[in-house]
C-alpha cells in the first residue's frame, strides 16, 4: 500500500506512452482497490510460485516502472515469459536495461530457468531493442497473439537461454 500514490502517478501520467503497449485501461484502472486487488494476486502467485512481479525503483525512491516473471514452467520445460513497463518520463535512460540484466541473473541463476521468453508487437521499436541489447534471439511471428489496447495484435516472439545469458557460444 505504501507505493500506491506513486504506481497511479507514475502510471496515470504515462497513459499515452502505455496504452499503444498494455491491454485496455478501464475506469477504475489505477484504484487504490484494483492496487490492493492486484498484490493479493501477485501475493497468492508468488506463494505458488508461478509469478513474480517487481516495481523498479531509482536510488531516490522514485517508483519507475515494473517486470513481472510469469507462466512459469517446472519439470522438464524450466521456463517463463517476461513482460515489463517503464514510465515516459523514465524510458530511454537505461533503467530497463539494468534492470532486466540483475532480474535475468536472478532468474537464471538462483529460480534455476532455462529459457526466458519475451514477445513486442512489431513497431514497438524500443522494446524489440531492448531485447536484442540483452541477448534475446528473435524466434518468431505470432498472429493475433494477444489483446492490446482492445485490438489482438501480432507479436514478435524472443526467448534469452541460459547458457546464451552465461556467455557461452549460440548452438
Amino acid at each position: 500500500m505504501i507505493d500506491y500514490k506513486k504506481w497511479r502517478s507514475v502510471r496515470e501520467s504515462s497513459k499515452v506512452f502505455l496504452t499503444p503497449w498494455e491491454p485496455t485501461w478501464h475506469p477504475g484502472e489505477h484504484s487504490l482497490k484494483r492496487y490492493l486487488n492486484l498484490l493479493s494476486i501477485y501475493s497468492q502467485k508468488r506463494k505458488n510460485n508461478t509469478q513474480y512481479s517487481y516495481f523498479i525503483f531509482n536510488k531516490n525512491n522514485e517508483l519507475l516502472g515494473g517486470i513481472n516473471v510469469f507462466n512459469i514452467k517446472r519439470g522438464v520445460s524450466q521456463s517463463c515469459t517476461i513482460g515489463y513497463w517503464i514510465g515516459e518520463v523514465h524510458s530511454n535512460k537505461g533503467y530497463m536495461t539494468k534492470s532486466l540484466t540483475l532480474l535475468l541473473e536472478h532468474i537464471f541463476n538462483n529460480l534455476n530457468i532455462n529459457r526466458v521468453e519475451a514477445a513486442c508487437v512489431p513497431n514497438n521499436i524500443p522494446s524489440k531493442s531492448l531485447l536484442r541489447r540483452l541477448r534475446f534471439d528473435e524466434e518468431g511471428y505470432a498472429k493475433d497473439y494477444l489483446r492490446i489496447n482492445g485490438r489482438w495484435e501480432d507479436h514478435i516472439l524472443f526467448s534469452l537461454r541460459k547458457k546464451i545469458y552465461n556467455g557461452q557460444q549460440k548452438s
